[in-house]
C-alpha cells in the first residue's frame, strides 16, 4: 500500500476510534484518586436535602448527552442567553440537577491534587450514576476522559418529546446508535422524579387519550386541571424516590403519565421488552446499565475540540 494511502487508513481508523479510546475507567486514578468518593459524598449531600435532586441530576445527564454529546455544554450559560438551557425542552429542567452538578464540582477542586484537572462533563456522568445508585438502583464503572464543550445554543437542542410517537422516538435515539432496548431501558430513568401538567394537560383535554386508563385519568385531572397552571407535576410512578422498575408495572395498566411512556407499551414492536423490565428488575438494571454506558460515549470532547472548564457555568 502506498504512503499517501496508509496515512489516510490511520486517519480513518483514528476518526472511527476515537470516542472509545478517550474514555477509560482509570482515567483519573493518578489525577485525582479520590474522585469518586468526593463526588458521591456531594450526591448523597444534595440527595440528603432535596428528594427530587437524583431525578433532576440523571435528568442532566440525558439532556447534556443527547445534545451535541457529553460535554456538560447544558450548564453553560452565555450572555445573551443564547444557550441550551434557555431553549423550552430544557426549562422544565429543576435546578436540583445543576446545583448538585455544582457542588460536587466544588467537592473536587476543594481537593488541591484534583483541582481543575477534571472536566464537568465527566463529573455528570458520575453524578448521574451515583444518583441512580443512592436511589436503590445499579452502579457501574462509568468510562472517563471527556473534555467539556466550547459551544452551546437553543438552537441544537432537538430532545425526544412528551407527545411523541414511536417511530419519532426510534428515530431520535437511533439517530445515536442506540438501539430499541436502549430506548426503553432509558426511558425507565422515570422510575425517578415527576413532570410538569404542561406535558399531561394534552392526554387529559379536551378529550382523554384512549391509551390512559379511566380512573388514573381521572386521578390525573385531580392534580392538572383543565386550567393549566405549569409549577404543578404529576410523579412518574409510585416509587417516585427509588430506581426500580415500577414504572414498566405502570405502563402495563395503562398508567404511564406522558404519552412517550405508554406508547413504549402500546407499540407491539417495544411491548415485550416493557414486559420483561416489569417482570424482572435485574434484567432491567443490567439493560439500563448498558445504556448508559452507551449514552455516555456520544460525541465525546478531546483535548483538541474540548478544555476543562474552571467553572462548570462558563467557557475558560
Amino acid at each position: 500500500m502506498k504512503k499517501p494511502q496508509l496515512v489516510l487508513l490511520a486517519s480513518l481508523l483514528a476518526i472511527l476510534c476515537s470516542d472509545a479510546t478517550a474514555l477509560n475507567q482509570t482515567y483519573y486514578a493518578n489525577i485525582c484518586p479520590n474522585l469518586e468518593s468526593l463526588i458521591q459524598g456531594a450526591v448523597r449531600g444534595m440527595m440528603s436535602t432535596t428528594n427530587i435532586a437524583a431525578a433532576a441530576t440523571l435528568r442532566l445527564f440525558f439532556h447534556d448527552c443527547m445534545v451535541q454529546g457529553c460535554d456538560a455544554s447544558i450548564l453553560i450559560q452565555n450572555p445573551n442567553g443564547d444557550d441550551e438551557q434557555h431553549n423550552f425542552d430544557n426549562q422544565f429542567l429543576r435546578a436540583d440537577g445543576y446545583r448538585t452538578v455544582l457542588a460536587a464540582k466544588a467537592a473536587v477542586d476543594a481537593d488541591p491534587q484534583c483541582t481543575n484537572k477534571v472536566s464537568c462533563a465527566d463529573i455528570i456522568a458520575l453524578a448521574a450514576r451515583d444518583a441512580v445508585f443512592l436511589s436503590g438502583g445499579p452502579t457501574w464503572k462509568v468510562e472517563l476522559g471527556r473534555f467539556d464543550g466550547k459551544i452551546s445554543t437553543a438552537s441544537s437542542v432537538d430532545l425526544p418529546g412528551a407527545s411523541d410517537n414511536y417511530d419519532k422516538l426510534m428515530s431520535r435515539f437511533s439517530v445515536h446508535n442506540l438501539t430499541l432496548t436502549d430506548m426503553v431501558a432509558l426511558s425507565g430513568a422515570h422510575t425517578l422524579g415527576a413532570t410538569s401538567c404542561f406535558h399531561v394537560n394534552p392526554r387529559l383535554y379536551p378529550t382523554i387519550d384512549p391509551n390512559l386508563d379511566p380512573g388514573f385519568a381521572s386521578q390525573l385531572q385531580g392534580q392538572c386541571p383543565a386550567a393549566l397552571n405549569v409549577n404543578s407535576f404529576v410523579f412518574f410512578d409510585n416509587t417516585v424516590i427509588t430506581f426500580d422498575n415500577d414504572y414498566f408495572k405502570q405502563l402495563q395498566q395503562k398508567k404511564g403519565v406522558l404519552s412517550s411512556d405508554e406508547i413504549l407499551y402500546v407499540d407491539s414492536r417495544s411491548q415485550s421488552i416493557v414486559d420483561k423490565f416489569a417482570a424482572n428488575q435485574a434484567d432491567f438494571f443490567t439493560a439500563f446499565v448498558d445504556a448508559m454506558k452507551k449514552l455516555g460515549r456520544i460525541d465525546v470532547k478531546t483535548a483538541a475540540d474540548g478544555e476543562i472548564r474552571k467553572d462548570c457555568r462558563f467557557t475558560n
